[in-house]
C-alpha cells in the first residue's frame, strides 16, 4: 500500500465545540473539515468512535462495529423531522463548552435519541425507510446481536439501578441460556422486545447516515480520515457475548485469561487491561473471518486504519483471570503473518498503520515491515538526556533517525500535551530540545513559548510520510488539555473539548505554510 507524504490533526469528534454536552459529527465537524482544508491538512485522525460504557473510554466499546450514539447531531435529526426543537432543547445543566460530562450527556441525550428513533419508526419526518431496510440487511451480521445485547443490558442495568448497585456483566445475566447466547433464548428475548431492539437499530442507522455524509464531505475537500481500533475488545461487549467460542472464556462466559503488558521501567507490576483474549486457534479454523469483517467494516467508514497495540499479533501477554496485577503473565505467540496474509487475500492491500510503541522485538518489526505497514514515532519520547552523548544523538524517536515509512506525532491520546510535557520537563531536557530545534545556533535565544511550535515544525520537516499533530499541541495547550492518563479512571479522561476560537485563521495559515514548505 502506497502512503503519500501528508500532514494532519488528531482530534476526536467528542472534542468538537458548540454543541450541547459533547462534540458531534454534525455542523461543527463539517466546519473542522473546512478549517483543515484552509490549513492544507489532508488527514483527520480520530480515536475509536464506538459506544462507550463505564469509564467513557473509546477503547472499551460495547461493540467494535457500532457507532457511538452520543456523537449523533441533534440538529440534523430536527432537520429530518425525527425530533422537534422543543424536544431537543437542552436543559441548563448541559453546557456547550468545557469538559464533557458523560454521565449528564447520557442521562439527557439517550432518551432523546430513542424518541427520535420511535418517531422515525412511526413514519414522521423524512422518509428513509428504504435506506433503513438496506442498512439493516447490509449490517445484519453485527447489528442484530448488538441491538439485542443493548436491550438486554439496559434491562439489567435498570434493574441494578433500582437495587442501588452496578449493572451486571452479560456473563451474569439470567437465565443462563441468555448469558451464553443460546439461540433459542436469544430469539425468545427478541420476540418479546422487538421495539427496544428496533430502536437501537434505528439509532445506528442515524449515526451512520450522518457519518457517511461527513466522510463524503471530508474526502470531497481533500481530507482523509484515519480510524482507530484497539487490538482487543471490551469484555462487556456484544462482540464477546455473541462470539464466545472465539475468545478465551469458559462455558459460563467468564474469561480464563486476560490481556495486559508485563512489568517494565514504568510499572513494576505491569498493566492489567482485563480484556478477554482471542482464541486464535478457533479464529484460524474460521479463516479469521471475524477479523476480516472487522477491518472491512471500518474501511467502509475511514481511509486508513490504525491498529492499537500491534505487537499483540506477534505475541501477547496472557494473565490468568483473577490476578490483581500483570506480573504473573506470560508471552503467548499470536497469529502473526497468517492473519495478515488472509486479510490481504480477502481485502487486498489494506492501509493499516501499526501502533508499534512499547516493547518491540525484531519479530514484531518483521511482521510490520513484511506487510509494509508504517509504524509510529512520538516526539515526546525523543529527548532522553542519557542518549545525548558525545557519539551523537541517536534516539529512534528523533526526526533525523526516521525511515520514511512511519507517522510522526508530537504526542498521542495517552501522552500529556506537548506543552504540558515541556512544562514538567527538567531544565536539562528543555535545553536539549532547544539545542535540537535551533541546530545548536544560539539555543539560548529559544524561549520556552517557542518550543512547542518548533517541535511541530520538526515533525513536519521530518522524513516521516505522515505528520499528525494533536489539536491541543497546535495551540500549545498545557496539561488541562490532556486527553487520557493511562491506567486511571475519573479525572478528565476523554473529556477535553476545543473552543470555537480554535477555528483560528492565523493557525491555519501557519500550518498551511508548514505543509507547503515541507511538501505535505
Amino acid at each position: 500500500m502506497t502512503f503519500n507524504r501528508a500532514g494532519g490533526i488528531l482530534l476526536h469528534p467528542s472534542s468538537l465545540p458548540e454543541t450541547p454536552g459533547i462534540g458531534t459529527i454534525g455542523k461543527q465537524a463539517f466546519k473542522f473539515v473546512d478549517w483543515l482544508a484552509e490549513a492544507k491538512q489532508t488527514l483527520w485522525q480520530m480515536l475509536p468512535y464506538g459506544p462507550t460504557g463505564y469509564g467513557d473510554s473509546p477503547y472499551a466499546s460495547f461493540s467494535t462495529f457500532a457507532g457511538n450514539p452520543l456523537l449523533i447531531d441533534l440538529d440534523i435529526l430536527i432537520e429530518n423531522g425525527w425530533l422537534t426543537k422543543e424536544q431537543a432543547a437542552a436543559p441548563e445543566w448541559i453546557k456547550n463548552e468545557g469538559y464533557v460530562d458523560f454521565g449528564s450527556v447520557v442521562y439527557w441525550k439517550v432518551p432523546l435519541l430513542k424518541t427520535a428513533a420511535s418517531q422515525f419508526l412511526e413514519g414522521k419526518g423524512t422518509d428513509l425507510r428504504n435506506q433503513y431496510e438496506a442498512f439493516k440487511n447490509d449490517n445484519a451480521s453485527w447489528l442484530d446481536n448488538y441491538s439485542i445485547f443493548m436491550s438486554i443490558k439496559e434491562f439489567y442495568d435498570e434493574k441494578a439501578q433500582k437495587e442501588n448497585r452496578f449493572g451486571a456483566m452479560w456473563s451474569n445475566w439470567w437465565p443462563h441460556e441468555l448469558a451464553v447466547h443460546d439461540d433459542k433464548a436469544v430469539s425468545e428475548w427478541h420476540s418479546s422486545h422487538v421495539h427496544e431492539t428496533e430502536v437501537h437499530k434505528v439509532i445506528q442507522f442515524m449515526f451512520f447516515e450522518q457519518w457517511k455524509a461527513l466522510k463524503a464531505y471530508a474526502n470531497k475537500n481533500g481530507v482523509q480520515i484515519i480510524g482507530d481500533i484497539p487490538i482487543f475488545v471490551a469484555a462487556d461487549s456484544a462482540d464477546v457475548w455473541a462470539n464466545q467460542h472465539l475468545f478465551q472464556v469458559d462455558q459460563n462466559g467468564r474469561a480464563v485469561a486476560v490481556a495486559g503488558v508485563p512489568p517494565d521501567y514504568f510499572s513494576a507490576t505491569g498493566q492489567l487491561w482485563g480484556n478477554p483474549l482471542y482464541n486464535w486457534d478457533a479464529m484460524e479454523k474460521e479463516n479469521y473471518h471475524w477479523w476480516v469483517c472487522r477491518i472491512k467494516s471500518l474501511l467502509q467508514q475511514v481511509d486508513f486504519v490504525r491498529i492499537d497495540h500491534f505487537r499483540g499479533f506477534e505475541a501477547y501477554w496472557s494473565v490468568p483471570a483473577g490476578e490483581e496485577t500483570a506480573i504473573n503473565g506470560k508471552w503467548i505467540p499470536g497469529p502473526a503473518h497468517k492473519l495478515f496474509e488472509v486479510i490481504r487475500k480477502e481485502l487486498g492491500e489494506v492501509p493499516i498503520i501499526a501502533e508499534d510503541l512499547g516493547l518491540i522485538t525484531e519479530e514484531v518489526r518483521a511482521l510490520r515491515d513484511d506487510f509494509g505497514f508504517p509504524g509510529m514515532k512520538v516526539l515526546q519520547f525523543a529527548f532522553d538526556v542519557n542518549e545525548a552523548g558525545q557519539n551523537g544523538f541517536i534516539n529512534a524517536f528523533l526526526p533525523h533517525m526516521y525511515n520514511q515509512n512511519c507517522i510522526v506525532y508530537t504526542g498521542t491520546h495517552d501522552n500529556d500535551t506537548m506543552q504540558g510535557w515541556l512544562n514538567n520537563a527538567s531544565e536539562e531536557e528543555r535545553n536539549l530540545v532547544r539545542r535540537y530545534v535551533s541546530g545548536g545556533v544560539c539555543p539560548e535565544k529559544i524561549t520556552d513559548d517557542m518550543l512547542c511550535p518548533l517541535l511541530i515544525k520538526a515533525a513536519f520537516a521530518s522524513t516521516a510520510l505522515m505528520a499528525v499533530i494533536p489539536m491541543q499541541d497546535v495551540f500549545a495547550i498545557a496539561s488541562e488539555g490532556r486527553m487520557n492518563t493511562p491506567s486511571t479512571t475519573g479525572g478528565h479522561n476523554w473529556q477535553w473539548r476545543m473552543s470555537a476560537e480554535h477555528f483560528d485563521s492565523s493557525k491555519a495559515s501557519w500550518l498551511r505554510e508548514l505543509a507547503t514548505l515541507y511538501a505535505r
